[in-house]
């Protein structure tokens, strides 16, 4: 690992599934880029990969949700950070439900989020997906803390 990989490694990031629906087209990936960007009104981002298929499910279907694992969830978040849901239909492995904008919120997480796509950024090879949250839950449990040997 060179320096600045080291220094982003000691970054602090939970661990998130960030989902989208398109027509009757659903998926999800793992993600740790998301953080809070606006007070009012509320305002999240997500960092996604151009070449993931929640990318296009987002840009076209102008919503995503943000599902915040739990304490325990490591297995959820290895599983969507490692199938394709070009070839596999994730959300038929975990139970979930959808809110006001039908992006997939998986059941059993520490909180969600659903948000309707405001903005999208160009940063390289990811896109800044800038939502408003516009219904969020928490279930009391703790949010996963990402750790790379979790997921290696």
């Amino acid at each position: 690992m060179n320096q600045i990989e080291d220094a982003l490694s000691t970054f602090n990031s939970g661990v998130y599934v960030v989902s989208a629906k398109r027509g009757q087209e659903i998926n999800g990936l793992t993600c740790t880029w998301v953080m809070r960007v606006s007070l009012d009104p509320v305002l999240v981002a997500v960092s996604v990969g151009k070449t993931r298929y929640t990318y296009d499910l987002i840009k076209e279907g102008g919503a995503f949700a943000v599902s915040v694992l739990a304490d325990g969830q490591e297995d959820i978040g290895r599983f969507f950070g490692s199938a394709s849901g070009r070839d596999t239909d994730k959300f038929a492995f975990y139970p979930h439900e959808a809110k006001a904008t039908g992006a997939p919120i998986l059941s059993g997480c520490a909180a969600w989020l659903d948000c309707k796509l405001l903005h999208s950024y160009d940063a390289g090879d990811h896109t800044l997906f800038v939502g408003e949250v516009v219904d969020a839950g928490v279930s009391g449990s703790p949010a996963l803390i990402f750790k790379s040997s979790d997921f290696a």
